[in-house]
């Protein structure tokens, strides 16, 4: 009877230990287009979303199920909390207040700590709709920490070379140089880590400039290689990323294999592109 007391109690002990030691977590990157409260501070061609909008995202972030999500364009905590349920996610924001901001909804339960912005990224802060701040969090998993940066980068240089005399693609160069830095400081470190987001380029593969000024300071796996966008796609066939997700450090082991998805809307009016967004959440699953 005691043996099989003790077996029942060694058969328990291993079965209690295995989310510590094959836990998985959904990361996920969505930018939500203009999704605030001050409709006010829209552009005049941006048309402020009605509660049958936020009820249709709301829906794509449930069935999402992130356990972290990377956001952008998202007015803060408040705006977040329209579409993505607070009694299930704690929100991480950047210390500025813009419209347009880059963020994180993590799962209560997870330790999560906030680093300083990277706020060197806005390269106009002062005007009207400034550049966006990185915001840098730091997630406890079994594993080991893992680092985490929200961006969204300078639009209007997505396919051209960084060297190319125009002020986005000049825009793009410093923003480019700027996480090159943070990527080399998390290599010293020796930990897991990944940037998540817009980043507004079509990176075509590893002589990218982009790219390459990344992996000049860390190896990165970027986890939309090989893959096109269909999100919206036309009748011409899918489109290139333009989000994507940059694993570095232990990170890029604890990626498992074929697990990019992308959550593409139901609706297929082209028109309803403003109603929710002109981007699709795209995820990966970290072991």
């Amino acid at each position: 009877m005691r043996v099989m007391i003790l077996r029942l109690a060694l058969l328990l002990a291993l079965l209690f230990s295995l989310p510590a030691t094959a836990a998985e977590l959904k990361l996920a990157s969505w930018n939500i287009a203009w999704l605030t409260l001050r409709s006010a501070e829209l552009p005049g061609d941006v048309t402020p979303r009605d509660a049958g909008d936020l009820g249709l995202l709301a829906g794509y972030a449930k069935r999402l199920g992130a356990d972290i999500l990377a956001l952008q364009e998202v007015d803060g905590p408040q705006a977040a909390a329209r579409i993505l349920d607070p009694d299930r996610y704690a929100f991480f924001f950047p210390a500025e207040d813009d419209v347009q901001r880059t963020g994180f909804a993590v799962r209560h339960g997870l330790r999560v700590r906030q680093n300083p912005d990277l706020a060197a990224l806005d390269l106009r802060p002062r005007a009207r709709f400034s550049l966006r701040r990185g915001t840098d969090i730091t997630v406890e998993t079994a594993s080991g920490p893992l680092r985490l940066l929200s961006v969204h980068l300078v639009a209007g240089c997505r396919d051209a070379t960084l060297s190319q005399p125009v002020d986005k693609c000049e825009s793009l160069a410093r923003q480019t140089a700027i996480l090159a830095g943070w990527v080399a400081a998390r290599q010293r470190e020796g930990v897991a880590f990944a940037i998540l987001g817009d980043f507004n380029r079509a990176i075509a593969g590893p002589q990218d400039e982009l790219l390459r000024a990344l992996t000049a300071e860390a190896p990165l796996t970027r986890a939309t290689e090989g893959f096109s966008d269909p999100c919206w796609a036309s009748p011409r066939g899918a489109r290139r990323f333009i989000d994507h997700i940059l694993l570095g450090g232990p990170a890029r082991q604890w990626l498992v294999p074929e697990s990019l998805r992308v959550l593409v809307y139901e609706e297929r009016d082209p028109r309803m592109r403003a109603r929710l967004s002109d981007h699709c959440p795209l995820s990966v699953r970290l072991r």
